[in-house]
Order: C-alpha cells, then sequence, then structure tokens
C-alpha cells in the first residue's frame, strides 16, 4: 500500500510545476509564477471551493506570450478546452454537457469577444459570470414550439483567458490578472515544441491529481486566513489559491500570500474598470485638496487640465457639466441623496458647484487612499 502524499510531497510537486513554467514562459514577476501554478493546481480541486477565480493574461500588444501560458496551463489542468472566438452556445454545452468530465476552458483572442470592436456578447458575459461560482446556473428554454420549459443547466467551471486590453469588469474582478509583455532581450525561455514538452506536462498533471486527491477533504470547507486588507471580491478570489497553497505546506503559505498581496493592489492600481472611481478620485486628489466647495466651471477646468487623464477627451469632446453631473449623480451622500450641484455664493453672485461634504461619503467608501498624508476630509458648509 501506498504512502499518501503530505504537505511537503506538494510543496515539492508544486516547485517542480513552476520549474516547468519558467521554462517556457516569461511571467512579469515571481508572484505571477505563484498564482498561476496555484490556479493550475486548484483546477483539481474544483468542488471543494465555493467559487473558481479566472485567471487573466493581458498584454497591450501582441508579441507578449499570452497564448504560450495559456498553452502550459493547458498541459497541467484536467480536460483543457482550448477556445478561440468560441460562440456562448459552444461553451454552454461544454460546461453544462459533463458526459467527458467538466472542462478547464482556456479562451485565447478573448479581446475579439470583449474588445472595442466587438459587441457587447453579453451571453458569454453572463456565463462565465455565473461559473465563477459553484451555485452557478445558466438558464436555458428547453422543448419545442409551445411546450417550451426554462430549465436551469451548471455553468462552474475553471476558465483562463489571453488577450490584449483589457476585459468587461464584472470579468476583470473575478481574476487573477497576470499583466504579459514582450520579452527583453535578456530574457530567454525554452522553445514549446508540443510533441515533447506536452508528455512531461501531462505527467506533471497526472501527480498534481493524485495529490489533489489526498489533500481534498482537508481543503473542502476551509477557510485560509486573507492577509490583511485583502477583503470582499479579491478575497473570494484569492481563498481557493491560498487554501492549495496552505494544503502544500513548506514555503508555499507564505509565497502565496505575499502574491496576493502584491497582485491585488496592482490589480487596484491599474483600474479601469470604473470611471466613475477614477473621477471622484481625481476630484480628491487633485481638484479639492481640501477645498470645501468648488464651481463646476472651475472642477471642469481642473480635471480637464490634468497629465494622462480622460476628461479632456470624452468621446472626442471635453468633459461638460451634464457629464459630470450625471456621473456623479450616481453616488449618494452620507444622507443617502445623489449627489448633485449646489449653489455656491462667490464675490461677483451665485454659481452651480459641489461641495465636500456631499462627495466625502463617496470618497471614504469608493477610493483608494490616499497617497499624500493630507486627505480630504468632512467640510463645514458655511454657504
Amino acid at each position: 500500500m501506498s504512502t499518501p502524499a503530505n504537505s511537503t510531497d506538494g510543496a515539492a510537486l508544486l516547485d517542480e510545476i513552476e520549474a516547468f513554467h519558467r521554462r517556457f514562459n516569461a511571467f512579469p514577476t515571481p508572484s505571477a509564477y505563484v498564482a498561476v501554478v496555484l490556479w493550475d493546481a486548484h483546477t483539481h480541486l474544483l468542488d471543494a471551493f465555493e467559487s473558481t477565480p479566472r485567471l487573466a493574461f493581458l498584454s497591450p500588444e501582441p508579441g507578449s506570450g499570452k497564448t504560450r501560458g495559456l498553452e502550459i496551463c493547458g498541459t497541467l489542468v484536467p480536460q483543457p478546452m482550448v477556445a478561440v472566438n468560441a460562440s456562448p452556445a459552444a461553451l454552454f454545452r461544454a460546461v453544462s454537457g459533463m458526459e467527458g468530465g467538466r472542462p478547464t476552458i482556456l479562451f485565447d483572442e478573448i479581446d475579439t469577444v470583449f474588445g472595442p470592436k466587438a459587441k457587447d456578447n453579453e451571453e458569454l458575459r453572463g456565463l462565465l459570470n455565473a461559473g465563477h461560482r459553484r451555485t452557478g446556473v445558466s438558464y436555458r428554454c428547453v422543448g419545442d414550439g409551445g411546450q417550451q420549459t426554462v430549465q436551469a443547466f451548471p455553468s462552474y467551471a475553471a476558465v483562463a483567458v489571453a488577450g490584449l486590453g483589457w476585459l468587461p469588469d464584472t470579468i476583470m474582478t473575478r481574476s487573477v490578472i497576470i499583466r504579459m509583455r514582450r520579452r527583453a532581450p535578456n530574457e530567454h525561455v525554452e522553445a514549446f515544441r508540443s510533441r515533447i514538452h506536452e508528455p512531461e506536462g501531462h505527467a506533471l498533471r497526472d501527480r498534481l491529481a493524485t495529490w489533489a486527491d489526498s489533500v481534498r477533504e482537508t481543503v473542502e470547507g476551509s477557510f485560509p486566513e486573507m492577509p490583511d486588507g485583502v477583503s470582499d471580491r479579491p478575497a473570494d478570489v484569492w481563498e481557493p489559491l491560498l487554501a492549495v497553497a496552505d494544503a502544500a505546506g513548506g514555503h508555499w503559505p507564505e509565497r502565496a500570500r505575499a502574491a496576493c498581496v502584491e497582485l491585488v493592489a496592482a490589480a487596484t492600481a491599474g483600474d479601469k474598470a470604473s470611471l466613475g472611481i477614477r473621477l471622484l478620485t481625481d476630484l480628491r486628489d487633485t481638484v479639492f485638496c481640501g477645498a470645501d466647495r468648488m464651481p463646476t466651471a472651475q472642477i471642469l477646468a481642473g480635471l480637464t487640465a490634468m497629465d494622462e487623464a480622460p476628461w479632456a477627451d470624452m468621446n472626442g469632446k471635453p468633459l461638460d457639466s451634464r457629464q459630470l453631473a450625471k456621473r456623479l449623480g450616481e453616488y449618494v451622500t452620507a444622507d443617502n441623496e445623489p449627489i448633485k450641484a449646489r449653489n455656491i455664493r462667490t464675490g461677483s453672485g451665485v454659481v452651480k458647484g459641489y461641495y465636500a461634504s456631499d462627495l466625502y461619503d463617496a470618497w471614504k467608501r469608493y477610493c483608494p487612499a490616499p497617497k499624500a498624508a493630507e486627505s480630504a476630509t468632512p467640510a463645514t458648509d458655511s454657504a
């Protein structure tokens, strides 16, 4: 009777999987290797978790190693399904059918689905979002003609994507984001040859599956300790990966938490998903800067003068008072009233503008902590 794999065996095995990735992938940071290895491993334990994070290889330019990242993952995960511009119907049938086992979806060129030249693809977005949770289902009409009924089909599946640019915010917030870049002249990787190297990856995959079975009961229902500052959606994303690291033991729990903090911070710093949060943050840190009120015209002048900010070119025109009112009106004051322009008395009369006291609650709830020591605080309304 063979001895079951223990945590030490798991740590050594994850080390081998990392070494395999390093042979063929030039990831941007050591934390990226940690995250990808843990993601590979978690796909073998999918039903032990309440959710599965999406893995997103993204880059601003082609030729950055995104497809190769998916390719190496494909040798290490169970039932890989390579998808390029796959239809929602095909993915739906693959995930809900389960005849050959639940697939691990590897979706390349995702920018052709969600990019600026593509349609919204709400059906595919819904499938990917629903499949993030183990309880996630997709609803379809079945039957013919007037005999159709609505039936729920499972949509839970591990998904890795690769593409140019960014993804819809609902997918980005469910993802571990690896920002790929072209290799520098001094960065070298081994050429991947499927016929030679796939069997090596498959051997690691089979060992990973065996180890996963040995720790399944330990992992199932576990609640790994999260690093300070990681909560809400980022915690949901990283919980399965940290659980895998804890089960592996060795240096992996420490490395996993360091990677979690680094990648969550990087995703937050570069988040392009919410223009509203960018607006609130720019108002707090660059425009108001401690002022208790400001006329709309002065706010717009400050915003549109900012370098590397979107406000001077909003679909070909600078941000105007109507757009400002619409965007700020989506947020509320501490009294749960929509933020709106109010009268401000000036030396030359009364003008419309905004009060810091109305914005403060939204600043506190939505904006990252200010970099400067001085942060905006509620102001006393002296008008």
